[in-house]
């Protein structure tokens, strides 16, 4: 049995998914299982997965008979699952060879961290690099509520697509389909144990029009991962802010916590809350200003070494 598995929701990714499937295969830690779940797609997804599948062992192709969501999709690969690490793998991202290597061997090194991930780099559509960034995040911290206060109100890292032990991962799924789930995953899994950050750009997102995350509003934000959230008598926006909030503190209740940091991580929770719920004075932020780069950095997003 492969010691990882890769879980690669899809939907509709013609443009991207044959640059993300390449990078996966081409990594130097071969030891793996690709799991590639297709949400229905009704572009040329298939036949790529097809192709790709027949060439490659280790890829196992599923296709959904109706469109579950991203959050239903994204469940279904963990649910395929057989190996003692997983990652989740996004269809139009792109990674540097030696990612996956040096992530399961800081695993490998440090039996107390339950993940592992390296520093992101943004790629625009066309794949050209736009902006380095260093983990912001206090998640190696040997405290749980350091490292839930940090997943709570600090911003950036893409902890979603880390390297998981699998069966920690699964203690705190399913992944949900209530606005910004996403953050609630990671929130939760803080409450489990430290993440690992390999000090180097390792990870290549790629920010373009159609990604989930530029959905704008709570509403399409929540359909997107699941088509019933577009239902507003079922599912007003206050339930879906609700269950938001409603995920941190059942995330808390659940963890393996002493009574004292559980009772630190419920005051945490009631202090992000205030904190959402305080009017604030509109100011301007002013937006990160890009590293340029050329020469050998623009080599690494092409997959290879600098």
């Amino acid at each position: 049995m492969p010691r990882l598995s890769i879980g690669l929701p899809v939907y509709n990714g013609e443009r991207y998914l044959a640059e993300a499937l390449d990078a996966l295969l081409d990594q130097t830690f071969g030891d793996f299982e690709l799991i590639v779940s297709d949400n229905a797609s009704t572009d040329g997804t298939a036949a790529i997965c097809r192709r790709y599948a027949a060439r490659d062992r280790r890829i196992r192709y599923v296709r959904q008979t109706r469109n579950v969501g991203a959050t239903g999709n994204h469940n279904a690969t963990t649910e395929m699952a057989r190996c003692p690490l997983f990652k989740w793998a996004a269809h139009d991202d792109r990674y540097a060879p030696e990612l996956l290597e040096r992530c399961v061997a800081a695993l490998d090194a440090n039996p107390a961290m339950i993940a592992s991930h390296a520093w992101t780099a943004v790629i625009d559509g066309e794949g050209a690099l736009r902006d380095r960034q260093r983990y912001p995040l206090a998640t190696a911290s040997p405290h749980a509520p350091e490292r839930f206060r940090s997943a709570l109100f600090d911003v950036g890292g893409d902890d979603a697509y880390a390297v998981y032990r699998t069966d920690v991962l699964r203690r705190v799924l399913p992944y949900g389909s209530f606005y910004r789930a996403d953050r609630v995953l990671v929130g939760s899994l803080t409450l489990h144990g430290p993440f690992h950050q390999v000090p180097d750009w390792l990870y290549f997102r790629r920010d373009q029009p159609d990604r989930a995350t530029r959905a704008p509003s709570v509403r399409a934000w929540c359909a997107t991962m699941d088509p019933r959230r577009a239902d507003r008598l079922r599912h007003p926006v206050p339930r879906l802010l609700g269950e938001y909030v409603a995920g941190y503190l059942a995330a808390v209740s659940r963890a393996p916590l002493s009574a004292a940091d559980r009772r630190a991580c419920y005051r945490l929770v009631g202090r992000w809350c205030a904190s959402r719920a305080r009017p604030r004075r509109l100011r301007r932020v002013p937006e990160p200003v890009p590293e340029v780069h050329t020469g050998p950095v623009a080599e690494r997003v092409d997959g290879r070494s600098t």
